[in-house]
């Protein structure tokens, strides 16, 4: 294994994170030997850890990085014509180098930031005058959130270092793992949550449950093409957990319905805003140019005038209409001028400003309702709209993957998606029409959910036996193509984002995001980049 040293400003950060965190307590003069004495104390800094996985207090931190991530796909623009695309052009149009990452640059950092306040938490809780009960209930959340961190990096920028004991001063020099270990510490790390959870109480508060490892565990199973396991797992959620398909796929991501039956895993937001709880998703994908004129009411309070950023492509939305499939294309993307599907009667007609919006389309998965609107009392991007991590639907979806792969009833698993939403059955395909099927109902039910572009990195086409992204990008590829041919009246005719998307992806680099160029002058060059950076 090649030696690399983990960043000192990471490291510097937790200090400074973990000094912050004490002191809000107000318990008088505290350290990491005498906090995690009590349960309170324990589960405070679970919860922390927890609301790292997106939800941090900065938007731009990780919210900012996963949009950006949607905006280097073929589902997204980066959408706001009218400010500044500095954080998110540099993924967005594959320009991206070490030195120029935009917001990427936050991602790697806050990651690791998060697996060392985990790793100090789980040295401590370990030693805690806890009961056994209770430790495995704090260390198997804490185990989760440290393999959750380690999935997105490993994901984003192939193998990272990998370590599970808290860092000092005196110890920041790591071996770099491959993808590989990276992969295999994270399901010890899941496989070791589930059985520390196994007691915990499944409750619908937005906690970490064994649900959730063994869901995890059936992705990354899928990621590594280890299609018996990803089997095993997802067919365990799907036969053994407390989770039911919503019968209204809408459902999902309303406002007023937190944790809903489908749900395995959410962020969780609230209408507490005062106290930043809540998400800023909404705000930074949020329609753009708003006006009280275009509301039956006229009223500025139902004025919530989002930042514009990842905005759907008509290549997205022709996705839905070649299946005919109304409710999750009206469900995911609105046009303008058209009713918010669900909002009818109080946003008949949504509109936004066309000059500052390259699709004319925005997310209505992130859309909040006028009646919601109305009730907030700031509109500052901490609104109350939780964001599914990991939901059933995506288990199917994955069941039927690995069934392909290992000869089970693929067809069985799409057909219960489809039916949820109204579609007729798939029957009599198989073979690459058949995979080609399964990578399309991923794309039309997860879209906007975070993991569109690990999909088409990951996804072989059965034609060429090459990633999927790459028949999309560069300067043959069919999205790109598309674009450059495209009539569409909206994104023809606002030009300031280039309608070239993609034109400058590169196969032989960009599968992977580049290292930080900061992380390898840290190590003084030790640490090497991607290949092609």
């Amino acid at each position: 294994m090649k030696k690399i040293i983990v960043s000192i400003i990471a490291f510097s950060l937790f200090l400074a994170s973990c000094s912050d965190f004490i002191e809000k307590d107000q318990r008088g003069t505290q350290t990491l030997e005498n906090y995690f004495q009590t349960v309170q104390e324990c589960e405070n800094y679970t919860n922390e850890l927890t609301q790292r996985l997106l939800l941090a207090k900065e938007w731009w931190v990780l919210t900012a990085p996963r949009v950006t991530n949607e905006m280097a796909t073929d589902d997204a623009w980066m959408g706001n014509t009218g400010q500044d695309n500095s954080a998110h052009r540099p993924a967005s149009q594959y320009i991206i180098t070490p030195d120029n990452m935009g917001d990427m640059n936050s991602i790697y950092t806050a990651h690791f930031y998060t697996i060392q306040s985990a790793n100090v938490g789980l040295e401590r809780m370990a030693v805690s005058p806890l009961t056994d009960a209770q430790k495995n209930q704090y260390m198997g959340e804490s185990l989760f959130v440290r393999a959750y961190c380690y999935y997105e990096l490993v994901n984003l920028f192939g193998g990272v270092p990998v370590y599970t004991k808290s860092l000092g001063t005196g110890d920041l020099t790591l071996s770099r793992n491959t993808a590989a270990e990276v992969y295999t510490q994270i399901e010890t790390d899941l496989k070791d949550a589930a059985t520390k959870l196994e007691s915990a109480p499944v409750a619908r508060n937005g906690r970490i449950n064994k649900w959730a490892a063994y869901a995890l565990l059936a992705r990354v199973s899928l990621f590594q093409e280890k299609w018996a396991e990803a089997k095993t797992y997802s067919n365990k959620v799907i036969t053994e957990g407390p989770f039911q398909l919503e019968a209204d796929f809408l459902n999902i991501w309303n406002v007023n319905n937190h944790n809903g039956i489908e749900s395995i895993l959410e962020a969780q937001s609230s209408s507490v805003q005062d106290r930043n709880l809540g998400a800023a998703l909404p705000t930074l994908s949020g329609a753009r140019g708003e006006d009280k004129k275009n509301f039956p009411s006229n009223d500025a309070a139902d004025v919530l005038d989002g930042w514009g950023w990842c905005m759907p492509t008509s290549d997205l939305e022709n996705a839905y209409l070649s299946e005919n499939d109304v409710i999750r294309r009206r469900s995911t993307i609105t046009k303008w001028g058209e009713a918010a599907y669900g909002d009818e009667v109080l946003n008949p007609t949504h509109k936004f400003s066309l000059n500052d919006n390259k699709s004319g389309r925005i997310c209505r998965k992130y859309y909040i309702p006028i009646a919601t609107r109305r009730s907030l009392d700031k509109k500052d991007g901490h609104l109350p709209l939780n964001i599914p991590l990991i939901r059933l639907a995506e288990m199917y979806l994955t069941r039927a993957e690995a069934n392909y792969h290992t000869g089970g009833d693929a067809l069985a698993d799409i057909n219960i998606i489809r039916a949820r939403v109204k579609l007729d059955p798939k029957t009599g395909i198989s073979g690459p029409t058949l995979l080609r099927q399964i990578y399309k109902e991923r794309r039309l039910e997860l879209a906007f959910e975070g993991l569109r572009l690990f999909d088409i990195r990951r996804e072989k086409d059965p034609t060429t036996g090459r990633p999927v992204i790459e028949s999309l990008m560069g300067p043959n590829g069919t999205f790109v193509q598309y674009n450059l041919s495209s009539t569409d009246p909206y994104e023809t005719t606002n030009l300031r984002e280039s309608q070239d998307k993609g034109i400058n992806f590169n196969p032989a680099k960009n599968l992977l995001w580049p290292i930080p160029q900061l992380e390898i002058d840290l190590s003084g060059g030790v640490i090497k980049q991607n290949p092609g950076y």
